[in-house]
């Protein structure tokens, strides 16, 4: 999936350095900052982008240095596309973040991480996950009645067997019983925690496609295989050999960090990620966690400068079913029309009044745009002119929508509500009218909107053929003035109860942990062996899916989204057949 976020318009000063804790908060009460500042394979930049996180949050008196970046005052519209190594108002950028106070351990870890040892190891024991089939189905029943949740245990062997030095270093809780949640306690319990999620299960293999697959999808051979990418190699290769070696190098740290791996991210959430949300407020409360770190995001690679772009917040979500019960019959003496027929017309009069798509400053695509317009050399010019217009032109607003949604057709999706129909049912026999009939039209809910208003406009859309068809309404609980109800009467609900607002949105400004992150982001990806870009550009996005995020907007305000990797790494992408780095 693809996810666009933004940093707001902001001055960088030139600084040689900035503490933590004028980032992060060091007890329950935020701490007001004074001062502003300005791949190899996924086995290497992943780790050591764990690592280097643990090493700055970890104590709250460490020291982190910028690199110095200079900022030119004059009308930048002359230097498009920006160098990474100069600043954009439009797109202030930190300096690639190095620690300190650990600065021999952070050496000491990176030399380990590009040792053929911690490779072959890093293969090994993805390699060893990936076989064990953690398929979470939609139809799973809850925990405890379903014996299809057994295969869990098999990956919790695995793991304890595979990393006793962190089953003996950390405490463990399990939740709900294949729920885990690792605790590495601090030494200053008034530091706010450190919560990093992922999640243990993965997309099902359909039976019919496995001959499809150039290597079974649980052979674990080579990196390929369900969960090679989503996101045992997150949940593996990520956090608990980032954990391990720096418990092997005799590390303990100051900042409590929390591991919680869920166990159905890819069906509802709410056996895992739903009852680990109940269990982390309930111990640590409310807004008890400095931040979260969870997959998301994504690096795609330009021909020149690399675009890390972490997500900072989710689109809403909405299934809603249209129903229509009308009186069977022969149908040999049909009406004028059946009940398929007129939800048949209900359906195309949505897909023909689409949401409007919506570009605020405020949002997460205007903050995109302007990243990429700042610093992308192929972005095209007369877009770069018209987002820089657009600061505080409204006709420049509105030109630089329509430019990127002629550009760019992924942005309809990213400006706007979408809507699918995936689902239609109805008729039993083909000489039979239909009684009952329904589709459901899954929407992914715009960042500006609303399930209220999403269903507004379905409402305000479904009306007018419901009493050209006389048909009576009921929307959402309520009765709707509408047709006698001699034709039929029509429903329309939420198919299953899972609606979704839009996510709150990470704050990413000057004194936010967003910086910590993105310096971090760049630290690591400039350091490694095979950078060779002129320079890096961390960008906020939104993510047009969802994650087990959804669950823990009670925990912190700072929720990020992101994982080291590029599309060139994956075989063929996720959640399909060949899945595979």
């Amino acid at each position: 999936m693809k996810h666009f976020s933004f940093v707001l318009n902001s001055r960088i000063i030139r600084m040689e350095s900035i503490r933590v804790d004028k980032v992060l908060p060091l007890t329950s009460n935020w701490q007001t900052a004074t001062q502003s500042y300005n791949k190899s394979r996924w086995e290497i930049i992943r780790p050591r982008l764990f690592f280097l996180l643990f090493l700055f949050l970890i104590s709250y008196n460490a020291v982190c240095h910028f690199s110095n970046v200079s900022r030119d005052d004059s009308d930048f519209s002359e230097f498009f596309p920006v160098s990474p190594s100069r600043n954009s108002d439009a797109c202030p950028q930190v300096g690639p973040l190095k620690p300190s106070n650990h600065s021999q351990l952070a050496s000491e870890l990176d030399a380990l991480y590009s040792t053929d040892t911690i490779k072959l190891a890093a293969y090994v024991i993805l390699g060893s996950a990936v076989q064990i089939p953690t398929e979470s189905y939609d139809d799973l029943a809850p925990v405890g009645q379903d014996p299809r949740w057994g295969v869990f245990s098999m990956l919790h062997q695995f793991l304890e067997s595979t990393f006793p030095t962190t089953y003996a270093t950390l405490n463990v809780t399990r939740v709900n019983t294949y729920g885990l949640v690792f605790h590495w306690q601090g030494s200053d319990p008034s530091i706010k925690p450190v919560l990093m999620t992922a999640h243990q299960d993965v997309v099902p293999v359909d039976p019919s496609t496995v001959d499809q697959w150039l290597h079974p999808p649980f052979s674990g051979t080579w990196i390929w295989g369900r969960g090679s990418c989503d996101d045992k190699s997150d949940l593996i290769a990520v956090q608990r050999i980032a954990i391990d070696a720096m418990i092997k190098q005799g590390f303990s740290p100051r900042r409590t960090f929390v591991l919680a791996f869920g166990i159905d991210e890819e069906a509802s959430g709410l056996e895992g990620a739903g009852h680990l949300a109940q269990y982390l407020e309930s111990t640590y409360g409310t807004d008890g966690f400095a931040m979260l770190l969870d997959e998301g995001g994504n690096t795609p690679f330009g021909p020149d400068v690399i675009f890390a772009m972490p997500s900072l917040s989710e689109k809403g979500y909405f299934d809603a079913r249209i129903e229509i019960s009308a009186p069977g019959g022969h149908s040999s003496v049909p009406p004028a029309h059946t009940a398929i027929g007129m939800l048949s017309s209900m359906l195309v009069a949505i897909e023909a009044n689409p949401h409007v798509p919506e570009l605020a400053r405020s949002g997460t695509a205007f903050a995109m745009t302007q990243c990429t317009a700042s610093y992308a050399p192929e972005y095209p010019n007369y877009l770069r002119q018209l987002a820089q217009e657009a600061v505080h032109n409204d006709a420049a607003l509105e030109r630089l929508k329509e430019g990127l949604l002629a550009s760019y057709p992924l942005y309809t999706a990213i400006l706007s509500t979408t809507q699918a129909v995936d689902l239609i049912q109805g008729g039993v026999k083909v000489n039979a009218l239909p009684e009952r009939v329904s589709a459901v039209v899954n929407h992914r809910i715009a960042e500006h909107s609303s399930v209220k208003e999403l269903q507004k406009h379905l409402i305000d859309t479904v009306l007018p053929i419901a009493i050209k068809y006389d048909l009576s309404v009921d929307a959402f609980g309520t009765n709707i003035s509408a047709g006698s109800g001699g034709a039929g009467h029509v429903v329309l609900s939420d198919s299953w109860g899972t609606a979704l607002e839009p996510s709150p949105v990470t704050p990413a400004g000057l004194h936010d942990p967003y910086q910590l992150l993105a310096g971090t982001i760049k630290a690591t990806l400039m350091s490694s062996a095979t950078y060779n870009a002129s320079g890096v550009v961390v960008a906020p996005m939104l993510s047009l899916g969802n994650t087990d995020t959804q669950f823990y907007w009670n925990l912190t305000k700072h929720i990020f989204r992101y994982t080291h990797g590029r599309d060139t790494d994956q075989y063929n992408g996720l959640h399909t057949i060949n899945e595979g780095e």
